[in-house]
């Protein structure tokens, strides 16, 4: 007996359609390393389609005012909650999470965040109105960019879509999402519930590969590609967006320093830490995967932390004893189990370092200490339940070791001395901060980073902002 394959679609111009010319990829769930759906391999033709739906919706979506736009993202969160059940199961077959961690510790911030861009819609703020020339009143306006090419990645397919499409829509721009080609089914489904609440072409979904993003971002029509993903892509999309002077929204990697104090209160520190780092299995640009120890309690610290790491378990969606599942697809639990394999003599794993079962992409909780600032591990971004330990002497050193890198999404520091906190969080290079806490966000707060990180921020106001521009207009008085 076969099971037939779940067929997904893409979303053009208000109606579900297939590939152009009929391709398709085979959609893997990473939880059992089983094909459970096939999705549209869009190419030229369909990113056209889209292109040209979202261009002749954005006239008619600009010009409605910011009252009626807020309704409309405050039925899309509404809609959400209702159907909050089938976007959990469609996220746990697209990425085999937990389901009960997908339910609590995604739904409600998705929701929460479509809530604060409708609101975010009716607060455009500018320089006030005056006579900065005499004889001569000026104002500010701010617009809508256009059509919007945006790119979401697979490691949290819903919630990127929210930060992609909530703030576009709220600002009066259109949009064209492409999900990964590893993760497509949620994206699918909001493109169903959202099509139902605002006019046709408005929003669109383009399922496809690289190159099918790669035609989104060279395609003439979009005034603003936006991406979450890695260094080389954005570097790809930042290139391609030259070529007619697009804007470029980049969220890339993330390699955070979590830098460890004396005073701090170890176990503690372990509890936070490990939870942060191996949270959907490491797979998060923000993730504590990169630990630096005062040298007086190194030693104790990696012993708690490999105990924690022994007690973390990975498993099955439905296991709900489980902090996380599987990693993504079968190239990452590659890329995982290179950076351990190629691990040089004076690294020590003190936990996991192993795939854990034959079936689907798990592995363990991993943690590695005795390790130097040059190490590959350190430099490079894993992206998986890899947490790995270094000793510093002082603070100079914590804050050599913490800034030498080429990432600078986020970092956070563990302290009790308040001025030390200060002076750290004024000094490390990278867009978010943490103060004895580690990865928590808000939608009132930007999240976004510098360097090899990217640039434009997600979520808040900045990140609403991100998704308008600016116009002059200067009349006569006379």
């Amino acid at each position: 007996m076969t099971t037939e394959l779940r067929r997904l679609r893409n979303y053009i111009n208000g109606e579900f359609r297939d590939a152009a010319d009929g391709r398709t990829i085979d959609v893997i769930n990473p939880a059992t390393g089983e094909v459970f759906a096939t999705s549209p391999l869009s190419g030229q033709a369909d990113v056209d389609a889209a292109m040209e739906a979202a261009a002749a919706a954005f006239p008619a979506w600009r010009d409605t005012t910011p009252a009626e736009r807020q309704k409309v993202l405050l039925k899309i969160a509404d809609a959400f909650e209702e159907r909050a059940e089938d976007l959990i199961a469609a996220e746990v077959e697209n990425t085999g999470k937990p389901v009960a961690l997908t339910a609590s510790e995604e739904i409600p911030p998705m929701v929460d965040q479509i809530r604060f861009f409708a609101g975010a819609a009716r607060l455009l703020e500018g320089r006030s109105a005056g006579e900065y020339m005499e004889g001569m009143t000026s104002i500010i306006r701010r617009e809508p960019v256009g059509v919007c090419a945006q790119v979401a990645p697979w490691n949290y397919p819903m919630m990127m879509a929210v930060w992609k499409f909530a703030p576009a829509l709220a600002a009066g721009n259109t949009v064209v999402l492409k999900p990964s080609d590893t993760t497509p089914a949620s994206t699918v489904l909001m493109a169903e519930i959202i099509g139902q609440i605002v006019p046709k072409g408005v929003f669109n979904v383009v399922c496809g590969d690289r190159e099918t993003g790669r035609a989104m971002v060279e395609h003439p029509t979009p005034a603003m590609a936006s991406i979450t993903g890695s260094v080389r892509a954005g570097m790809q999309v930042a290139e391609s967006a030259a070529k007619d002077v697009k804007r470029v929204h980049l969220e890339l990697g993330g390699k955070a320093p979590v830098v460890v104090f004396e005073d701090t209160d170890i176990d503690k520190a372990v509890e936070d830490i490990s939870v942060a780092g191996f949270f959907n299995a490491g797979q998060d640009c923000t993730a504590a995967t990169r630990v630096l120890v005062h040298e007086s309690i190194h030693d104790e610290f990696v012993a708690a932390l490999a105990k924690a790491a022994a007690e973390t378990k990975t498993g099955q969606p439905d296991d709900e004893d489980v902090l996380y599942g599987p990693l993504n697809n079968a190239n990452q639990l590659a890329q995982v189990s290179g950076f351990i394999d190629r691990l040089p003599a004076h690294a020590k794993v003190e936990a996991g370092g192993h795939r854990v079962g034959d079936k689907g992409y798990f592995y363990a909780p991993t943690v590695v200490s005795g390790l130097k600032q040059d190490d590959e591990i350190i430099q490079n971004e894993v992206f998986g339940p890899v947490i790995t330990v270094q000793s510093f002497t002082d603070e100079a050193q914590a804050l050599e070791f913490a800034n030498g890198v080429e990432y600078a999404l986020a970092s956070s520091v563990w302290t009790k001395d308040h001025s030390r906190a200060m002076r750290m969080s004024k000094a490390l290079d990278f867009g978010c901060v943490w103060i004895n806490t580690h990865i928590p966000l808000v939608a009132e707060m930007p999240h976004g980073g510098f360097k090899k990180s990217g640039y434009g921020k997600d979520l808040s106001a900045y990140g609403f902002e991100d998704y308008t521009r600016i116009k002059h207009v200067m009349t006569s008085l006379g």
